[in-house]
């Protein structure tokens, strides 16, 4: 589902709000998560699942075309795990 098609889908479930503001309600919401991500913190949902931010180590990776060593610099990868009642819907 991409973003169009969940801000088209809260519209259609709440025909009160305006098209205009399910898609501000919706970009707020995802500004608001990266925003925080950003700083370092962790952004939890109940039932849905954790947000959190992992640090990668620098590294010397290979180049798989050539075989040649590449130095992998250090950075921050954003990291999802899943709630419990997300798994447990998902393998039920």
């Amino acid at each position: 589902m991409t973003k169009s098609e969940l801000i088209a889908r809260l519209a259609e479930t709440n025909p009160h709000l305006y098209q205009r503001d399910v898609e501000r309600i919706v970009s707020t919401i995802f500004d608001e998560i990266t925003e925080a991500l950003a700083r370092g913190d962790r952004v939890e949902l109940r039932g849905f699942g954790a947000f959190s931010v992992k640090q990668r180590d620098a590294r010397v990776g290979r180049n798989p075309r050539t075989g040649e060593s590449v130095k992998v610099d250090a950075k921050c990868v954003p990291f999802f795990k899943t709630g419990k009642q997300l798994r447990e819907r998902l393998n039920n």
